[in-house]
C-alpha cells in the first residue's frame, strides 16, 4: 500500500516520546437553547406568557426551550410571582451571538513548544486538522503552526538549499530520530545547519563537501570507515550513523577530539534524512502574531477579524489565558445554537438586544403587525384578544393539555393585568371565557385575584424611583419619520399623580433627550374609574396635534381610555403622521 508523506511521517514516528498536550478540562458545546421571551421593559403579560408559553412548549416535547426576559420585572409581576411562588425567568439583555455558541470540540489538540516539527505533522495527520496550537507547559498559546505554510516551507521547496536547511539542535535531532547520543556537543543549541547523506564514493565526498562549511552541517551516513574518518576529521557539527551499525573506537576517539555530535539510531537512511529536516522545534516555526478570541466575544467580531485575516484560525481562551478552542473560518459560518420565540411583540424595535442577529422560530402575540422579517416561514399567531396570556391559554386547549395551577395563575393575571381586569375596551369574549377557565384551573377567583393585584402595586410611591414610574413598562414607537415613547402606570386614584406631576414631567423630558425621541409619555389609568390622564413631553411643534382636551401644559384628559395598544398608540400614530 502506498503512503503518502504524512501517513510515512506518521508511521515513523509513531514511537517519538513527544508529548501530546490536551486540556484536561473539557469545554462541551450546549444543546440548543430556545428562549421564550418578550419585549423590553417587560410587562406582567410579557413575563407570565413567556413562562406559560415556555412551559406549554417544553410539554409538546420541543427540548432545550426556557423563558426567559429582556429586562427586569417591574412591581406589578414581582408581586403576582412571590404570590405564585414561581421564579423570575432568566434575564437576557444581548442574545447576539458569542464565540462560545459555535464551539463544538470537547478539546483542542496542541502541541509543547520544545516537540519537533515530526510530531506536528503526525498530529496533522491523525486528528486531521490544520491548525495547531503551540502551548506552553501551563496551556497558554505561544504560536500557532498552520499545516498549509508548514508543508509550503518542507514539503515542497523550490531550491536545493531549502532541501538542505535544518533548524534544530543535536537534542531535537537526537530525540526525533530515537538516536541515542554516543557523543554531545552543545546538544540544546538551535542552530542553521545543512543536512548531506553521504550516498558517494570517498573522492566524490571529499569534493562535494570541500568548499562547505563543516560546523553547520549534519551529516547522514552508514558503516563506511572511509567516510566516517572525513567526516569527523572534517569536524563536522553532527554525524549521524544509520541502521543501529556499529560506530568504532576510532571514530568515536576522533569524534571527540574535533568536537563532532554523534548519533547512533535504528532508523535507515531515507526515513533518518526525512525525520532530520523535521526536528525543528515547533516554537521556531510558530506563528507569533495570532488572533485570540473570549467564549464571550461577539461572534460577528469575530468572524469580522478573522474572514479579514490571512490566517484561517484563532484560539480561544479563558480568563487565565489558557487555551479552550481553536476556532476556524468555517466554525464562525456554523449557524449558532441559540434560538428565540417571541411573545407579546412582534418588532425588533421592542426586542431583545441581538434579536435580529439570531433565528426567530415563532411569535405569538396580540398587538399590531411591525415590519419584523424572517429568513424563512415560521409558527406565528396573531389574535385581536386582550392579552397575549388569552392567547396562550387557547393554544392550551387547543393542544387538550391542562396547565398547571401556578401556570394557570400566571396566564390569569397577565390577562387580567393588559385587560385592567376584564374593563379595558381591549377586552374580547375569549378573554372572559379564558379568566373563568383560568380561574378553575388555577383556584383562583379572576375579580378577587384582580383586585389583589392592583390593589398591592397600582400606587406610584412605591417604584422605587420616578424614572422607575416612567419607564417600567415603557415602549418605542414610529409613526412616519417620528418616533415617539409611551409608558404607563395603572393607580387607584390620580390624588398622588397630580402631587408629583411636574417631577414626572422632568423624568419625561430627561428620557425623551437621552433616546432622542420626539416625544415621550405617561399614560395614568385610574382602574377604579376607566379614565385616563396623558402627560407629555414633547417637540414644540407636537403640542397643538394631540387632540385630547388639555388641562394643563403638556397634560391632556382621555375619558375612558384604558388601553394603551388599542386607544391611545392607533390615535396618537395618526395624528403624528404628518409631523
Amino acid at each position: 500500500m502506498q503512503l503518502n508523506i504524512f501517513s510515512l511521517v506518521a508511521f515513523r514516528c509513531q514511537r517519538i516520546d513527544c508529548e501530546i498536550a490536551y486540556l484536561t478540562q473539557e469545554f462541551t458545546m450546549a444543546q440548543e437553547e430556545i428562549y421564550v421571551i418578550g419585549h423590553m421593559n417587560p410587562d406582567t403579560d410579557s413575563i407570565c406568557s413567556a413562562i406559560s408559553y415556555a412551559r406549554l412548549r417544553e410539554r409538546q416535547g420541543l427540548e432545550g426551550v426556557r423563558p426567559a426576559r429582556a429586562g427586569n420585572v417591574n412591581r406589578q409581576t414581582e408581586f403576582i410571582l412571590n404570590e405564585l411562588a414561581v421564579p423570575q425567568p432568566e434575564l437576557l439583555l444581548d442574545v447576539s451571538p458569542r464565540i462560545r455558541d459555535v464551539l463544538s470540540r470537547q478539546a483542542p489538540v496542541s502541541i509543547p513548544a520544545t516537540a519537533p516539527l515530526a510530531r506536528a505533522l503526525e498530529l496533522f495527520h491523525l486528528h486531521n486538522i490544520r491548525i495547531l496550537p503551540v502551548v506552553d507547559e501551563g496551556q497558554h498559546p505561544l504560536g500557532m503552526l498552520f499545516l498549509k505554510k508548514v508543508s509550503e516551507r518542507f514539503l515542497v521547496p523550490s531550491q536545493e538549499k531549502e532541501l538542505r536547511r535544518v533548524y534544530a539542535s543535536p537534542a531535537s535531532i537526537c530525540q526525533c530520530l530515537k538516536a541515542t547520543a554516543l557523543h554531545a556537543v552543545e546538544a540544546e543549541a538551535l542552530e542553521e545547519l545543512n543536512l548531506y547523506v553521504a550516498a558517494m564514493s570517498e573522492p566524490s565526498f571529499v569534493e562535494k563537501i570541500r568548499e562547505q562549511d563543516k560546523r553547520r552541517m549534519v551529516l547522514i551516513a552508514g558503516d563506511r570507515l572511509d567516510i566516517l574518518r572525513i567526516a569527523v576529521e572534517q569536524g563536522v557539527r553532527v554525524l549521524v550513523v544509520v541502521g543501529g551499525l556499529e560506530v568504532p573506537e576510532e571514530i568515536l576517539r576522533l569524534g571527540r577530539e574535533n568536537d563532532v555530535t554523534i548519533l547512533s539510531t535504528r532508523f535507515d537512511t531515507a526515513t533518518s534524512t526525512w525525520l532530520t529536516r523535521l526536528a525543528t522545534p515547533v516554537s521556531a516555526l510558530a506563528q507569533k502574531d495570532f488572533l485570540c478570541l473570549k467564549l464571550q466575544d461577539r461572534l460577528e467580531q469575530a468572524q469580522a477579524s478573522l474572514m479579514h485575516s490571512p490566517v484561517p484560525g484563532a484560539v480561544v481562551l479563558d480568563d487565565n489565558g489558557v487555551l479552550l478552542s481553536v476556532v476556524t473560518k468555517s466554525n464562525l459560518l456554523t449557524r449558532p445554537r441559540r434560538k428565540l420565540i417571541l411573545v407579546d411583540h412582534n418588532e425588533l424595535s421592542q426586542a431583545v438586544a441581538g434579536a435580529e442577529k439570531v433565528e426567530i422560530v415563532e411569535i405569538i402575540d396580540h398587538h399590531r403587525l411591525g415590519s419584523l422579517q424572517t429568513e424563512k416561514p415560521i409558527r406565528f399567531i396573531n389574535q385581536p384578544v386582550g392579552s397575549t396570556c388569552t392567547l396562550v391559554a387557547t393554544l392550551y386547549q387547543q393542544a387538550s393539555l391542562d396547565p398547571e395551577p401556578a401556570i394557570a395563575g400566571l396566564m390569569l393575571a397577565g390577562l387580567l393585568s393588559d385587560t385592567v381586569v376584564l374593563k379595558s375596551p381591549t377586552t374580547t369574549e375569549i378573554d372572559r371565557q379564558m379568566a373563568v377557565w383560568l380561574g378553575e384551573k388555577s383556584g383562583l377567583d379572576p375579580q378577587e385575584f384582580g383586585q389583589r393585584i392592583f390593589s398591592a402595586t397600582s400606587a406610584i410611591s412605591a417604584y422605587g424611583s420616578l424614572a422607575e414610574v416612567v419607564t417600567a413598562d415603557f415602549k418605542v414607537f414610529q409613526s412616519g419619520a417620528t418616533q415617539f415613547g409611551v409608558g404607563q402606570v395603572e393607580v387607584v386614584s390620580f390624588h398622588e399623580f397630580f402631587s408629583l406631576k411636574m417631577d414626572l414631567a422632568l423624568e419625561l423630558a430627561r428620557l425623551r433627550e437621552q433616546r432622542k425621541l420626539a416625544m415621550t409619555a405617561l399614560l395614568v389609568t385610574d382602574i377604579v374609574a376607566g379614565d385616563s390622564v396623558l402627560l407629555v413631553s414633547a417637540r414644540d411643534d407636537l403640542v397643538f396635534v394631540m387632540g385630547y382636551p388639555q388641562l394643563d401644559k403638556g397634560l391632556y384628559e382621555l375619558k375612558g381610555v384604558l388601553s394603551r395598544k388599542k386607544q391611545l398608540v392607533p390615535h396618537l400614530i395618526r395624528v403624528l403622521a404628518g409631523a
